[in-house]
């Protein structure tokens, strides 16, 4: 799309970002993890040792079966209220470094209950108290989504779902509906989702990233979702890309992710910028950055660098994201203004 022109980590840095689509289990830090594991008395292994077990190396395979095993380690390390707490705020506390204006990060509560039978609702209220402890004092705006997994159990699915719409308006702001798309299904929960979104909540699911298109067709005809996370595959059926583009489907792209999980076979290859020629809303996010070991800015930097996209493209992505943030209207509408004045401010010394 344009001439690669390279430029430091620091002003990638100071671009203001938008992230709809961070999960809170793929934020966490190599170091807290040694710290919680040594002082819970279950960790025996050094951090030369863990590191491959919860991050995507170069020596590993990018297969979304490599990809997802790393949660299976996470999940042991969910062992305390104060757990919990600690890895939200240190989530944001990372968001805010990378210059994160606003943050919707989602969390799966029965992933962080399993290990040690939490109920839900405190695991909910443990996190919303991290939200809470931190995005005032480091100036990040944050919503919650609570996700809920396609293959798992649709009885705990609706406890979630009940619990979130509880919690509407005390820090929880929509639903995702995640997990392995190859293996499982959406359909089973589009009573469910309708009847949430209905109630008011927002909703965002995961579709077109380890199956084709026609999920993402099944995500905005049959769950009638404005946003779609990843969503690249819609580029392999031109009636799914005329659908999301009347539509004005929202798209959470992560580029590293995909390539780590095998959705694309080099970096390069990465279908953002023909999403963007397409005329869809495409808006980079970062998925799982500890696991991946990026941050957001590292994935402008993709863009740019790697993709050919200009940085006006970019200030261009940031704003339709502020604009499908799950915010009220007022509140995106000052979410973009601020965005707007920070970008002339930053792109203006370029």
């Amino acid at each position: 799309m344009s001439i690669r022109t390279l430029r430091s980590a620091e002003f990638y840095t100071a671009l203001p970002k938008v992230d709809l689509h961070r999960h809170l289990e793929g934020s966490i830090r190599l170091r807290t993890l040694m710290e919680i594991g040594r002082s819970y008395g279950f960790l025996m292994v050094d951090t030369a040792e863990l590191r491959p077990l919860v991050q995507v190396g170069e020596d590993q395979p990018n297969t979304f079966g490599n990809f997802l095993s790393k949660f299976t380690t996470l999940r042991s390390f969910y062992c305390s209220p104060e757990v919990i707490t600690r890895i939200t705020q240190e989530a944001i506390e990372d968001a805010a470094a990378d210059n994160v204006r606003y943050l919707e990060l989602r969390f799966t509560p029965v992933a962080l209950s399993r290990s040690q039978n939490f109920p839900l609702n405190e695991v909910m209220d443990w996190v919303i108290e991290g939200v809470q402890r931190s995005q005032q004092e480091l100036g990040v705006k944050v919503g919650l989504i609570a996700s809920v997994n396609r293959h798992e159990n649709m009885a705990l699915a609706e406890k979630v779902v009940d619990l979130a719409i509880e919690r509407k308006g005390k820090g929880i702001v929509g639903l995702g509906l995640a997990g392995n798309e190859a293996a499982a299904k959406a359909t089973p929960f589009i009573g469910l989702f309708n009847d949430a979104r209905q109630s008011g909540m927002q909703i965002t699911i995961h579709a077109g990233e380890w199956s084709g298109p026609e999920n993402v067709f099944e995500a905005i005809s049959k769950f009638k979702s404005g946003r779609v996370g990843h969503g690249v595959r819609t580029m392999e059926d031109p009636k799914v890309v005329d659908l999301a583009r009347e539509r004005g489907t929202t798209f959470e792209v992560c580029i590293t992710s995909n390539y780590h999980s095998g959705v694309v076979p080099a970096l390069t290859n990465h279908p953002f910028a023909r999403m963007l020629s397409a005329g869809l809303n495409a808006t980079l996010s970062s998925d799982n950055p500890r696991i991946s070991q990026i941050v957001l800015s590292d994935e402008v930097r993709l863009a740019s660098e790697a993709l050919g996209i200009p940085l006006s493209v970019f200030r261009d992505q940031t704003l339709t994201a502020a604009r499908a943030a799950f915010m009220s209207e007022d509140e995106r509408d000052g979410l973009v203004q601020s965005l707007e004045k920070e970008f002339q401010q930053v792109l203006s010394n370029c």
